[in-house]
């Protein structure tokens, strides 16, 4: 505090030992003439040594918090495509079972209904959404062990997805996300958010509006 500043409040007012006389009628310094031309007083002059220094840390802090806020998401591969979807929309990952097939079925993308945990839901076909090629072959493909069904729920749209592998949850941040390129198929762009690399593969990143509404249409 520079010495020019009678700074009272800190001795005799409200962080001090409030024995300031005037406080009975003020209350509080800040109502206080003595208060007031010191705050004048600081908004005038010239600001602290490292005034500027310390704010532009406090900034750069502010803007990493920013950067750490990076969205979670499911890791999963459909073929040789490893895909991502927000574990926003996610519910649950069941272990493959016995698919039920529907008659009469509107959607080829309709695979029937399976089982999950007491609840039959309707069991719905990335690969045909996406229009991933089922024929695409992935090196080191794991065994049928690794197959698994993963339950998507958004805006009460819930629906059964099967999955050829399951690496987990990641996290991606925002400047780790790129365009995706004009070389990714067509019905799978109008699904992709953007691609990021994780492992030295290339990851969609699935946007989940145009995604459930797919799956709602393929429903109805």
């Amino acid at each position: 505090m520079s010495a020019t500043i009678n700074d009272c409040w800190n001795v005799i007012g409200i962080r001090g030992d409030a024995s300031c006389p005037e406080l009975a009628a003020r209350v509080h310094c800040r109502n206080c003439p003595v208060y007031s031309s010191a705050a004048a007083h600081l908004l005038d002059g010239e600001p602290p040594a490292g005034y500027v220094q310390n704010w532009t840390e406090q900034a750069r802090q502010a803007r990493g918090v920013g950067e750490r806020a990076a969205l979670s998401v499911l890791l999963f591969r459909l073929g040789a495509e490893w895909l991502a979807l927000p574990t926003s929309a996610l519910t649950e990952i069941a272990s493959l079972r016995t698919i039920h097939s529907l008659p009469h079925r509107r959607s080829k993308a309709v695979l029937g209904l399976a089982n999950i945990r007491g609840t039959l839901l309707v069991c719905v076909s990335l690969r045909d959404l996406l229009g991933i090629d089922t024929g695409a072959a992935h090196a080191g493909t794991p065994s049928r062990a690794a197959e698994r069904l993963v339950v998507m729920e958004r805006d009460g749209v819930r629906a059964v997805c099967p999955v050829d592998e399951i690496h987990g949850i990641e996290r991606f941040f925002e400047r780790d996300l790129r365009a995706a390129p004009a070389t990714v198929a067509r019905a799978e762009s109008r699904f992709t958010r953007a691609i990021a690399t994780w492992q030295q593969h290339t990851v969609g990143l699935l946007d989940e509006q145009p995604l459930f509404r797919a799956v709602e249409r393929s429903l109805a």
